[in-house]
């Protein structure tokens, strides 16, 4: 929506995972540029908008609803402020961006979106994993389970984990044991590895390296000393398991074998480069 002489605009910013350098250069130049900063102060880490101006109004968004949200956004506009909503992650992505878009083009306020890196990508990265590997995963989904928001038909853990691709569950740390039920129940081996990833690029950031044989391990037998880092690891899991996300990564489960990649591999060629050996 086009911006007009006497009306601002908002920005909807996506603040990334949490570190404060992993905001987009875009992102950081409207939030210093905004005269409201209206941020989740539940997700986004207050660094992240420590560059406002002065004067600006930094607003957490927790404790408001919808309505609040866009009473502060659409009056700031019409005094032709700019406005930067922070959203965790990108906003794009199990937000509430499209309820406050339709708000705000129902009020005729000008707005854009900026992408934001999301938690499974900054979680991979930490973990120094790839998403894709060559010719054993070569598809990445996103879900969750389902809860007091549910999942459509098709589209649930178990559905895309059959796929054999890597797999991201979002705000599913509370029930593991489900999750596991669910990647068991579409045929993945228990040696499937997966990272719970909390709360990435925060001071308190946690990796947790499990399979999927010990995400849920009632049966599981292990050495005492093995079993003793498990119960450790499951306790503080369990403790940290509201801001979780897991990665399911089939293509790191024993890579042994696994052929690399072709793109700079010297006896193929592409349209920059021949191949420097012909068979």
């Amino acid at each position: 929506m086009e911006q007009n002489e006497t009306t601002g605009k908002v920005w909807f910013i996506g603040a990334g995972p949490g570190d404060p350098e992993l905001l987009t250069v875009k992102g950081r130049r409207l939030i210093r540029q905004a005269s409201l900063v209206l941020y989740a102060g539940s997700l986004v880490p207050p660094a992240v908008v420590a560059e406002a101006r002065p004067e600006a109004r930094l607003i957490d968004s927790a404790p408001l609803h919808l309505e609040e949200t866009h009473t502060l956004m659409r009056e700031a506009a019409r005094r032709g402020e700019t406005v930067a909503r922070v959203h965790t992650g990108d906003p794009g992505l199990y937000g509430a961006l499209r309820e406050q878009a339709a708000l705000l083009a129902r009020d005729n306020i000008p707005y854009e979106v900026v992408p934001g890196v999301s938690a499974a990508f900054a979680a991979a990265a930490a973990a120094g994993l790839s998403l894709t590997v060559p010719e054993k995963t070569q598809c990445f989904s996103i879900t969750r389970l389902a809860g007091r928001t549910p999942v459509p038909a098709g589209q649930g853990v178990r559905e895309l984990a059959a796929h054999g691709g890597s797999l991201a569950v979002y705000l599913s740390g509370a029930d593991r044991r489900q999750l596991a039920r669910e990647l068991r129940a579409a045929g993945l081996p228990g040696g499937t590895a997966i990272v719970a990833a909390y709360r990435v690029g925060w001071p308190e950031e946690r990796l947790i390296r499990l399979n999927l044989a010990e995400l849920d391990p009632d049966g599981l037998e292990l050495e005492p000393e093995a079993a003793a880092r498990l119960d450790g690891q499951l306790g503080e899991l369990d403790k940290l398991a509201r801001q979780i996300t897991f990665l399911v990564l089939p293509g790191e489960s024993g890579t042994d074998g696994t052929p690399p990649s072709r793109l700079y591999d010297r006896n193929f060629s592409h349209g920059f480069r021949a191949a420097q050996d012909k068979k």
